[in-house]
């Protein structure tokens, strides 16, 4: 299980970002994170993950426990042999390399055998099988966005980590995406996903958390998000309305739970 419990993160030493955030990951669950672009949640992530030095970033106050283990104050590389991984916003595969050299480069904390985690990434994205000698630069959007998880799933992580896995694909990969990942939480990995498309989050998750403004607004269990009018209002989009909160933000009603 994945806790976090009071975390403030700031940036450069002046800017404070996350505010107080406290959320949990129950083992074998998909849990949602909701929030629009600077709410903190790309930031959370970094402090999960070890990352936020690269950024200038540190947390000053709180904890992030795994299985009950403290692993705030641990480096990336150790985090990553604890089973915590992460898919980075934007996918970030190694463009020059293969199919199989990226996922070869997510084994480098693994115990065991490689080539049979890589013959189950296979198993779980048949297309990467077929690709498995093309450079990754030349795969499409949704292909690439398999390969980053495939990458991640190398390592074994207890808990997968995924920031904005739908950004920028066809709703038809969108709906591949989404099944995989349900695939990936039926074979055993615990799973934080990290979207701005509330909808497609929220009907696979068991539990979700709202984010504004580094801090977290509302935690409740998925399909009580899903029904929440403010929620549908805000995040899912009501009629003409758009489906995600970018295309929301100057939209004037004031949320209820900012009251």
């Amino acid at each position: 299980m994945l806790t976090v419990s009071n975390l403030e993160v700031v940036y450069n030493d002046v800017i404070l970002v996350l505010r107080g955030v406290s959320l949990e990951v129950r083992e074998g669950s998909i849990v949602a994170l909701l929030g629009a672009n600077g709410a903190g949640k790309t930031t959370l992530l970094r402090a999960l993950t070890g990352l936020l030095d690269v950024h200038d970033g540190a947390i000053t106050k709180g904890e992030v426990l795994l299985d009950g283990r403290p692993i705030h104050k641990w480096n990336a590389s150790k985090i990553v042999g604890a089973g915590l991984g992460q898919v980075l916003e934007g996918r970030r595969v190694f463009s020059e390399f293969t199919v199989e050299e990226n996922l070869r480069v997510g084994g480098h904390t693994r115990r065991g055998s490689l080539t049979s985690a890589i013959d189950e990434v296979y198993d779980l994205f048949p297309v990467l099988r077929e690709r498995r000698k093309r450079t990754a630069g030349y795969l499409s959007g949704g292909e690439q966005q398999m390969l980053a998880m495939g990458r991640a799933l190398i390592a074994q992580p207890k808990v997968l980590l995924l920031d904005e896995p739908s950004l920028g694909l066809a709703p038809k990969v969108v709906k591949q995406i989404k099944d995989i990942i349900v695939e990936i939480n039926q074979r055993g990995t615990t799973v934080l996903l990290v979207e701005q498309n509330a909808s497609m989050a929220l009907s696979i998750a068991q539990h979700g958390y709202v984010m504004e403004h580094g801090k977290v607004v509302m935690d409740r269990p998925a399909a009580e998000l899903l029904a929440d009018d403010d929620i549908r209002d805000f995040y899912l989009g009501r009629g003409e309305m758009a489906t995600s909160y970018r295309d929301l933000k100057h939209y004037k009603r004031r949320k209820r739970w900012l009251s």
